[in-house]
Order: C-alpha cells, then sequence, then structure tokens
C-alpha cells in the first residue's frame, strides 16, 4: 500500500510538472512577440541561444579547418618556463618573444598539459568551445541584471559572428580568456563582491593588458562607493596579485619581466592594422600620432567622469572623500552605472587604440548590444542600431583591411560615442533634489 502511494505521488508530481511546464509554454507562445522585445525575457531567451550556440560551436570546430597563428608560440613560450627559464627576455616563440604577463604563462601551462604538450588541437578547441560558452553565460547574466537590451539583439552578438567564433576555437587566441575572467569580475562587482571582483579583475589583467582599459572606469566606481580611503585595500588587490603571480620572473629579472609583459610603448606592424588602414604607413608609425591618440582618449575619458559618470552635482573631487561625508547622501550603484561606466571606460580605449589586430573584436564585441541600446536617443532607431552593429562585423570581417573599413569602423564608433554622449543626462532628478534639501 505504501508502495501505492509512492508511485501516485510520483506520478502525480510528474503530472503537474507537465502542466505547468504546458502553461508556460502556452504563455511564451501568447507573449511571443514580447520575448523578443523585453528584456526581462533575457534569460530565456539567452537558455535557446546557447543552446543553440552548442551546436554551432560543435559544428564550426568540425567543418571548419583549424588555422595555426599564435597557439604554438603559447605553447612554445610556456614549455620555456616549465624547462626552467624564469627570464623574460629569453622567453621566445615562433611568432616572437613573450609578451604577457604571468596569469597567461600560469593558465597556457595547464593547457599545455591538458593538451598533450599542445599537441591536441580537438582538445584545445573544445576547451575553448567550454570557454565561449561560458564567456555567454557571463555576458547574459550582465545582461539580465541591467534589463536595457531588447533579447531580438542577442541573435548578432551569438550566432551571427563569424569571427567571434573563429578567434574563440579556430585560432585559439589568449584574449577570450582575459575577457572571460573580466565578465566574471563584473558580474562580482554587481553582486557587490567588491573585493573578489577586484581579484579576478586583476587576474584579467595578468592575462593580457588589455583589460587596462577598463581601470580608469573601475577607478571611478571605487572612488564613488568607498572614497580614496575605501579603494586603497581593494587597489591594494589589484597590485599585490601582479605582484604574487609574477614574484618567480620578478625575482629573476624584474626590469627584463616589467618592459616584456607590461610594454604600452610596443609597436604594431601596419600589415594587421584594422582601423588605420586609411592613413600612410609613415603616419600610423610615427610617434606624434601615437601621443596624440593617448591625449584625445584621456581629454575624452576625462569629459565623460566629470560630465558624465559623475552626476551628483558635487566637485567630483568629493570622491575622495569618505561617502558618509559627502554633502549629498550616497546613493547605492545601480547596476546600470555599473556596466556603463566600464564599458563605456573600455570602448572609449578601444575608439582611439593606436592600432586593431583581429583578435582584440573579442575586447568589446560583447560590450557593443548595451552601448547601443542601453541609452534612449530618438534618432538611432532600432534598424540604424542594427545596422551599426551589421558595419562594425563586416568592418572586422573585411581581410585584409582596406581604407574603407577602417572608415566605416571608425564612422559607427563615432556613432556609439555619440550616443553615450547625449543619451546620459549631467544630473539625475534625485540628485538635484538632494542638493536642493541640503
Amino acid at each position: 500500500m505504501a508502495a501505492g502511494l509512492r508511485k501516485r505521488g510520483r506520478s502525480g508530481s510528474a503530472a503537474q510538472a507537465a502542466g505547468l511546464c504546458k502553461q508556460w509554454l502556452q504563455r511564451a507562445w501568447q507573449e511571443r512577440r514580447l520575448l523578443l522585445r523585453e528584456p526581462r525575457y533575457t534569460l530565456l531567451v539567452a537558455a535557446c541561444l546557447c543552446l543553440a550556440e552548442v551546436g554551432i560551436t560543435f559544428w564550426v570546430i568540425h567543418r571548419v579547418a583549424y588555422t595555426e597563428i599564435d597557439w604554438k608560440a603559447y605553447m612554445a613560450q610556456v614549455e620555456g618556463v616549465i624547462n626552467g627559464t624564469y627570464d623574460y627576455t629569453q622567453l621566445q616563440g615562433d611568432t616572437g618573444p613573450l609578451v604577457y604577463p604571468a596569469g597567461f604563462v600560469y593558465i597556457f601551462m595547464g593547457l599545455y598539459y591538458a593538451t598533450g604538450r599542445g599537441t591536441d588541437i580537438r582538445m584545445a578547441q573544445n576547451i575553448f568551445a567550454v570557454l565561449y560558452l561560458a564567456t555567454l553565460l557571463l555576458v547574459f547574466l550582465i545582461y539580465h541584471q541591467t534589463c536595457k537590451v531588447p533579447p531580438f539583439v542577442f541573435f548578432f552578438m551569438c550566432c551571427a559572428s563569424y569571427r567571434v567564433h573563429s578567434i574563440f576555437v579556430l585560432r585559439l587566441f589568449n584574449d577570450p580568456v582575459a575577457m572571460v575572467l573580466l565578465f566574471l569580475s563584473i558580474n562580482l562587482l554587481l553582486a557587490q563582491h567588491w573585493g573578489w571582483g577586484c581579484c579576478f579583475f586583476s587576474l584579467a589583467v595578468s592575462v593580457k593588458m588589455n583589460v587596462l582599459l577598463f581601470a580608469p572606469g573601475l577607478l571611478f566606481l571605487l572612488l564613488t562607493q568607498f572614497g580614496f580611503r575605501g579603494a586603497l585595500p581593494k587597489l591594494g588587490i589589484c597590485a599585490g596579485l601582479q605582484v604574487v603571480l609574477g614574484l618567480p620572473f620578478l625575482l629573476e629579472n624584474p626590469i627584463g619581466y616589467l618592459s616584456r609583459s607590461f610594454d604600452l610603448g610596443r609597436q604594431f606592424l601596419f600589415r594587421w592594422t584594422v582601423n588605420w588602414r586609411f592613413l600612410p604607413e609613415a603616419l600610423f608609425l610615427h610617434r606624434a600620432f601615437h601621443l596624440a591618440l593617448l591625449a584625445a582618449h584621456l581629454t575624452l575619458l576625462l569629459l565623460f567622469a566629470l560630465c558624465r559618470w559623475h552626476r551628483t552635482g558635487e566637485s567630483i573631487m568629493s570622491l575622495l572623500r569618505d561617502p558618509s561625508k559627502r554633502k549629498v547622501p550616497p546613493q547605492p550603484l545601480t547596476p546600470n552605472q555599473i556596466v556603463s561606466t566600464l564599458f563605456t571606460s573600455n570602448f572609449i580605449g578601444i575608439c582611439f587604440s593606436r592600432s586593431l589586430h583581429y583578435q582584440f573584436y573579442v575586447w568589446y564585441f560583447h560590450t557593443l548590444p548595451y552601448l547601443l541600446w542601453a541609452t534612449p536617443a530618438r534618432w538611432l532607431t532600432h534598424l540604424l542600431r542594427l545596422l551599426v552593429l551589421g558595419l562594425i562585423e563586416l568592418s572586422w570581417n573585411t581581410y585584409p583591411s582596406t581604407s574603407c573599413s577602417s572608415a566605416a569602423l571608425h564612422v559607427c564608433h563615432a556613432v556609439i560615442l555619440l550616443q553615450l554622449w547625449l543619451g546620459l543626462q549631467p544630473f539625475p532628478k534625485s540628485s538635484q533634489h538632494s542638493k536642493k534639501a541640503h
């Protein structure tokens, strides 16, 4: 009798689950148009796209030929460390010297052993496929919390980008490794785990230095949230992790390690540039041009910090004070304030980069939907925003780059910058009321 009751209980719960699933599917079908337009359905659409991506990525790995570019060089550089060489100036690969920080060495050392000393390319591709799906999951979690982007846009962020699939599973670059750590860091910041967020941010920087483009935004957020004194421990986490990871190499040759892994003056080859093809090569290589780009980068960051990110009505120097001692009562940072500041900081850096190579697309690809859709702009319709996304994708898929593809990329970047500048109001109403009340 007891067994019969258990059977009925199981069948009853199964029927109930089936009924709930049926109701959910019926409701989803009835609201199918809203599914594509309402951000509240982000996770549902994301789940469907991730399932589709499993099949697409599997098909790409098995049907499209792998192209060797840097993987063998990565493995040779890591093998040098395994063999006992800790002097960065002595670590070389087929494509040149080791120019990435210590975190890269440790992570790719793990991949070296996981892929039979770097010889099992299919295993490496499968690992990077998992990395790609993890990146998508982390990005979708960010978009779910911001509730700004209509879900139909995510199709173009996933299934429609040939270049991004190629970077992850057909080229095996280190850029995706840095970015998945960066997106994990942002998710931790959104969960208000600032210490862990800074830890993983620093870990991402230790894989590739491009993550530093997010650093001005992170510094602004830390000062806003904690003030100068409160931000120091978090900055200490970032700096301390770099020292710990680089310690074996710093003890061997500190100048060699720092000059190679954090080389801000590294010269790029004109033949690989995606964004400056319309310039003469002599101008592209000229130091004055690099300094002009740096000046423009810093100026625009300052303008956004003064006029768009800092919207309390107080002087920006008030950020240095303890939040409890500021004139305007401190308010918790919203997910959109965190994400907007970080994504904009990175995007400004990309706009004024000395050169962008094809694998650098992943530095900002997954942030583009937010940058285009997060701020209201009547002049920029859904169709125009999709056109901008399409032109950017086309520019990055044009090989070798042309003057037209580079110019189109800059025009699209300018549209996004204009949208970001005009879309944000200088001061929110709540801050103005707080200031008057004070």
